[in-house]
């Protein structure tokens, strides 16, 4: 058996004697009775008889082939021995070869990518080329790139989202909202907070919330403060698909507002990416903060608050290193009254104090940084 190499190709079709196109539907190997074989066989169902090629039967065997006025010769090249003899009286020249054992020759077809990719356990491109380069596998005519139904329902993946680069050109033409639930409802009974993100500055509010459905409200409140206090209208709202966020009085609202609200796609929390973040780095200072001042999970409120406002004072390479504080505000932000979270303090408590020589202050733990 000799094998095919993997680089070879074959036409699509083939033209007989009297016109006709017929399809090669692949290609393969032959081992024909004798010492004779047959590489790069075309495989056409539709013909009706096998055509030998004489230019490559002699190129695959290293073989002469001589033709005279009663019969024609093949001989070994080097040798120039004859290795088979056949004699011919009519019009055309017949090749007869040896019987085999088995009686007939043996065609083997080569099997296509689709096969292999089958066989080896569905890998991916670039493994299968590698081991047809290597000569490991022999494939036929490469497939059209094929889409296997058993990979998209074993290996099926999404596609890699693309970074965004874009801002929104002025403060408060775009909000990104999203709502975090907390396995543990902190002292004051909040189980879950509501993260706003201005777009342009970056500035951050969180709410502590108690219930889902009070996120309308804050979300009205905080329309109303946006235009009180800095004189903007919201123009548009990035959030998921929520209930809290996608229901007929929030639909109702917005749309009386004129605001764009765009939400995510089912499933897909990455398009709402820069909430999505900020609830993580939010989490991540929270989670110090508390582990600092070896405090309980259930003052996480109290640390959101700090965690919140120490975020929109930090300089970030989104701003160029500048702060959201003073993106928002025009001034830079103070840090010489900040405390630390959880230090020691010693509160004045002369106004509740039972009789004049009760202790006027209690050793306490600071949960505000001002």
């Amino acid at each position: 058996m000799v094998t095919m190499s993997p680089s070879s190709s074959f036409p699509s079709s083939i033209v007989v004697g009297n016109g006709a196109t017929l399809p090669v539907v692949g290609t393969g190997y032959s081992t024909l009775p004798g010492p004779f074989h047959l590489n790069n066989v075309l495989i056409a169902p539709d013909i009706i008889k096998n055509l030998l090629s004489v230019q490559q039967f002699t190129s695959d065997n290293l073989v002469s082939v001589e033709f005279d006025p009663l019969g024609v010769s093949v001989k070994d090249l080097r040798t120039r021995n004859v290795l088979l003899r056949c004699n011919s009286s009519g019009p055309l020249y017949t090749l007869q070869l040896p019987s085999s054992p088995s009686g007939s020759c043996a065609l083997v077809a080569t099997p296509s990518p689709a096969t292999w990719h089958r066989r080896l356990g569905h890998p991916g491109k670039a493994t299968l080329q590698s081991l047809t380069q290597s000569s490991s596998i022999i494939c036929s005519k490469p497939d059209d790139d094929p889409l296997c139904h058993a990979c998209q329902l074993g290996r099926h993946v999404r596609l890699p989202f693309t970074s965004s680069l874009s801002r929104a050109p002025h403060n408060f033409d775009l909000i990104h909202c999203d709502l975090w639930t907390s396995p543990i409802i902190s002292v004051s009974g909040f189980k879950y907070y509501l993260v706003i993100i201005d777009d342009c500055s970056h500035f951050l509010w969180t709410f502590p919330l108690r219930l889902k459905s009070d996120t309308f409200s804050v979300l009205t409140n905080f329309f109303a403060y946006v235009l009180t206090q800095f004189g903007c209208t919201i123009k548009s709202v990035q959030c998921d698909n929520g209930r809290e966020f996608d229901n007929s009085a929030s639909r109702a609202f917005f749309l009386a507002k004129g605001v764009s609200l765009r939400m995510s796609c089912p499933y897909t929390s990455q398009q709402n990416g820069k909430a999505e973040r900020m609830l993580r780095t939010t989490n991540n200072v929270t989670r110090t903060l508390l582990f600092q001042a070896s405090m309980p999970p259930s003052y996480w409120a109290d640390a959101l608050a700090t965690a919140t406002h120490i975020i929109n004072r930090l300089p970030t390479k989104t701003l160029n290193m500048s702060t959201p504080f003073f993106a928002i505000y025009g001034t830079h932000p103070s840090y010489h009254d900040l405390r630390t979270f959880g230090c020691t303090c010693y509160p004045n408590l002369t106004a509740t104090t039972p009789h004049k020589l009760a202790p006027r202050s209690s050793l306490c733990v600071s949960l505000a940084i001002l």
